[in-house]
């Protein structure tokens, strides 16, 4: 990828970045999820994950000044705890936490796909329609992806215009008696669902990417990040009020993986529900493909600075990284083997565990970062209460699969990062000094 150029981005391009990496898939997969945990509370649920992740958009931002580059949270990591076990693991489980929301993503693709061509989900036809939008990008990957780079900005207006408009429209529409007759699980279900939400805001941390090509990053980043944050809360807030007061709790859950398309065509009829599930469509797709190469370059980084096989870097000859097959085809493995609820949940616990380890990190930089430490210590509680919460209603429920999958996954990865450092002869004490040259030149 050509390197942009200091000052080539601006606060609005930063916060276009930012809204872009947040909006849209997440609300079309798991509002309806989180409304069965949630009940009637479910736009308050939005607001605590935003207010959260507010927290770690605080952390980032003052990563993202004072380190201004392209290596976002696996560059933080290797800063905090240097080139040791503890941040080479969690790298590794960071990676497959992408590759966990790319399965969502595609899912919740195939979920919308089915609603267009009016056949019922939950079949083999989901899996196919999921696996073939997966090759899709791998395709486009492999041919160069600058063209869907270049859309990027039309594919954010053309979400947020169809997003307006149905939030315009619902909230005229809404009847507020509906909101008597829902299912709740009480404060526990409303915090649990705001974990599970929190897979919607994960995508603050690329504007943290733009920052070296920022004239001014100290006092761009922050306002950018702060801007695309509020920005996409207000919308995820607004379009979950107009859920619960269109076609209420009960319908949302029941229809969980398209409940989006639905409430459109409580709306607007037909062709408002069309206009959804186009929306959605181009909103999971889009969001595969930059997760896709997000992951891609995230394994190449952490290949360089010795976490993971060399070879997940290297090119093949039909062009393409080896780490851009191996990652596609982890993919399809999880979009086979899991439903939509579960790598929803799964994609949450592991990324409110990544961030809050990310401000583990940060508390050790804080002197040469300048952040507050009692911000950094709050993000970090808040991200694991959510995340003990979730995990603990994982339990509860009886969703085995979701739990022990990532407590598996997680293992694994400091299992792998142990046995290739080991194999290498490299440090295998959980903290390291400063990251290699390799990476920081990168």
């Amino acid at each position: 990828m050509k390197k942009q150029k200091n000052g080539s981005i601006g606060v609005v391009g930063a916060t276009a970045i930012g809204v872009g990496g947040m909006m849209g898939a997440g609300l079309y997969t798991l509002l309806g999820l989180a409304a069965k945990s949630a009940g009637k509370w479910l736009p308050l649920s939005f607001l605590i994950g935003g207010i959260v992740a507010a927290f770690s958009v605080y952390s980032y931002s003052r990563l993202g000044m004072t380190y201004p580059d392209r290596g976002g949270a696996a560059k933080f990591l290797l800063r905090g705890f240097g080139d040791g076990l503890l941040a080479g693991g969690i790298n590794v489980f960071q990676y497959f936490g992408w590759i966990i929301a790319m399965a969502l993503y595609a899912t919740g693709f195939a979920e919308y796909a089915c609603q267009l061509i009016g056949i019922k989900s939950g079949g083999w036809h989901d899996k196919v329609i999921s696996i073939g939008i997966i090759i899709l990008v791998v395709l486009v990957n492999i041919l160069g992806s600058s063209q869907v780079a270049r859309a990027q900005t039309t594919i954010i207006a053309f979400e947020l215009i169809i997003l307006v408009g149905f939030i315009g429209f619902g909230l005229s529409q809404a009847h507020v008696p509906t909101l008597t007759a829902s299912v709740t699980g009480g404060p526990v279900g409303v915090l649990s669902a705001a974990g599970l939400l929190y897979v919607t805001y994960e995508g603050f941390g690329v504007v943290t990417n733009a920052a070296g090509s920022m004239k001014n990053p100290q006092k761009q980043l922050p306002l950018a990040l702060t801007l695309s944050l509020v920005i996409v809360m207000v919308v995820y807030i607004l379009a979950s009020i107009v859920v619960i007061t269109t076609i209420g709790v009960q319908q949302a859950i029941n229809n969980q993986g398209h409940v989006l398309a639905v409430a459109g065509k409580a709306i607007f009829g037909t062709v408002g529900m069309v206009l959804i599930v186009v929306a959605a469509l181009v909103a999971t797709a889009s969001a595969v493909n930059s997760t896709m190469f997000g992951d891609d370059n995230l394994a190449i980084r952490i290949s360089k600075a010795g976490e993971i096989p060399s070879q997940f870097g290297a090119m093949t000859r039909v062009g393409g990284t080896w780490g851009l097959f191996i990652t596609s085809l982890i993919v399809c493995l999880f979009v086979i083997v899991f439903p939509l609820a579960d790598v929803g949940q799964m994609a949450s616990l592991a990324f409110l565990l990544v961030y809050a380890m990310v401000n583990v990190g940060h508390l050790r930089l804080a002197d040469k970062t300048g952040a507050k430490r009692w911000i950094l210590v709050c993000s970090i509680v808040l991200n694991l209460a959510l995340f003990a919460l979730l995990f603990g209603q994982t339990i509860v429920r009886g969703d085995w699969l979701t739990w022990a999958s990532v407590v598996v996954l997680l293992a694994a990865s400091f299992i792998v990062e142990f046995i290739w450092r080991k194999h290498n002869h490299q440090n295998l004490k959980w903290l390291g000094n400063n990251p290699k040259a390799s990476f920081d030149n990168y």
